[in-house]
């Protein structure tokens, strides 16, 4: 369907707008979703930070082609942008809902911290555990050889007093 020359217009500004104020896009293949599970999971998304836009491929080939690092994912069906200014949030939010809708969603590809990454590269992106969760890791990889050390002197006063 042909859409207005002011309505393109409108949404090269909001693909601009997402080019520059976002650390990450994601491109999204969907179809055969019901509204119910769009509405649910775009509210989720929102909740999390993350924006979801539907668009012409021409019109995201025009605003992201050349832009970036790298070779553009062929977009095939019907894609959507999951952007946001956290870097990994994107990803890892459609990720999940691609487990859940298996048939419906899935990554094509997407721009990581400028430069185009193709379906396995986002999808390994989204893989990386949220930012909680890695300082977690890290403070207990410092605190293990602490409590190493601390076991095996209550051993020693243990043997000791003994």
């Amino acid at each position: 369907m042909a859409i207005t020359k002011t309505k393109k217009e409108s949404i090269l500004t909001k693909l601009d707008g997402v080019k520059n104020d976002s650390e990450s896009i994601v491109f999204v293949k969907f179809n055969g979703m019901t509204v119910d599970n769009t509405t649910a999971m775009r509210s989720e998304l929102r909740s999390n930070g993350v924006g979801f836009y539907v668009a012409k491929k021409t019109l995201m080939k025009r605003t992201f082609g050349g832009v970036f690092e790298g070779k553009m994912p062929e977009l095939e069906g019907e894609i959507a942008l999951a952007y946001s200014k956290d870097a990994i949030a994107p990803a890892q939010k459609i990720k999940e809902f691609a487990g859940k809708y298996k048939d419906n969603l899935e990554i094509v590809g997407g721009v990581f911290q400028g430069v185009f990454k193709n379906a396995g590269e986002m999808t390994e992106i989204a893989l990386i555990p949220p930012l909680p969760v890695l300082r977690g890791m890290f403070v207990n990889v410092i605190n293990s050889p602490i409590q190493g050390l601390v076991l095996g002197l209550n051993a020693i006063a243990d043997k000791k007093s003994a």
